[in-house]
């Protein structure tokens, strides 16, 4: 078993576990929307034919053999996730010659090989210490190596999440304590782009670029699993989760405050499509070790 960085273990707790759950239930959306930032992503900055890959938190491992197709049958590309059962998902589904997969906390592991490019699709904002996850990575690559990663920009930037938060928070509280894990710090902790250059130059890398990029992101094939999937994930599924049953008595308001608060993204087809708002993260690593 690979070490884990004390501080990493409720959030890992979190995603083998309940949102792994949810995750699945969800899938044909979060896979789905958030390809299309990755594909953006590559599109800027592709890795090589041949190079050896580092993929982030790769989940269930679509954008592992989405690399490992990139750097063709001489390249190599490891998927990397701390969630044990993501990674068994993801060795099941995308197996080829030229992938594997490892359950790792990045911010204790130390690889034993080193990688020509590193990439992370939503992979990189859950750690409790991003410098000292991202100086492994930085250890990982050769001199030189590069890496790219997808973030979330601010909630501002992300009406309909931001809009469901704040509907949730208007009934309810996120507790201080819950007998439910968190999910650590939450995908909107590397949303300012000052903050992102400066972890990673504390991590060891230089170069450092920020490109944002305005893609649709299906929410839902209806208004319903459009709220659906608001009440089960991100910051305002977050809460609801943590609360349990404790939230019981809000949630009818809530569903209906919803449907109300998301109708103006339904297309005329029915779906209903978020204006999602992220950064493609590019840095080298540096010829110095941090």
């Amino acid at each position: 078993m690979e070490p884990i960085a004390t501080a990493n273990e409720e959030a890992i707790e979190a995603w083998n576990g309940p949102l792994f759950d949810r995750f699945v239930q969800f899938r044909h959306l979060i896979v789905g929307g958030l390809a299309a930032h990755g594909n953006e992503a590559l599109r800027l900055h592709p890795p090589a034919p041949g190079d050896r890959v580092l993929d982030i938190g790769c989940g269930f491992g679509d954008t592992t053999a989405q690399l490992a197709a990139l750097v063709g049958p001489e390249g190599h590309a490891l998927g990397n996730d701390a969630a044990p059962r993501f990674i068994a998902s993801a060795r099941a589904e995308f197996p080829a010659r030229n992938v594997r997969y490892e359950v790792a906390d990045l911010q204790a592991v130390e690889f034993d090989e080193q990688f020509d490019y590193a990439f992370s699709r939503f992979g990189t904002m859950f750690f409790a210490s991003p410098v000292a996850a991202l100086r492994n990575v930085r250890r990982a690559l050769v001199p030189g190596g590069r890496l790219t990663m997808v973030v979330w920009r601010r909630k501002l930037d992300n009406d309909w999440i931001h809009r469901a938060e704040l509907t949730v928070k208007h009934h309810l509280e996120k507790p201080e304590e819950s007998d439910e894990p968190t999910c650590g710090p939450g995908p909107f902790s590397m949303a300012n782009a000052d903050m992102v250059t400066d972890v990673l130059m504390h991590a060891g890398f230089e170069q450092v670029e920020l490109r944002r990029s305005d893609l649709p992101l299906l929410m839902g094939g209806d208004l319903d699993e459009a709220v659906a999937l608001m009440m089960s994930l991100g910051p305002a599924g977050e809460v609801l989760r943590l609360l349990g049953s404790d939230a019981d008595h809000a949630r009818p308001t809530i569903d209906a405050e919803l449907h109300a608060g998301l109708a103006d993204f339904v297309a005329p087809d029915g779906a209903v499509y978020g204006p999602a708002s992220t950064w493609i993260v590019s840095a080298v690593a540096s010829e110095q070790d941090a």
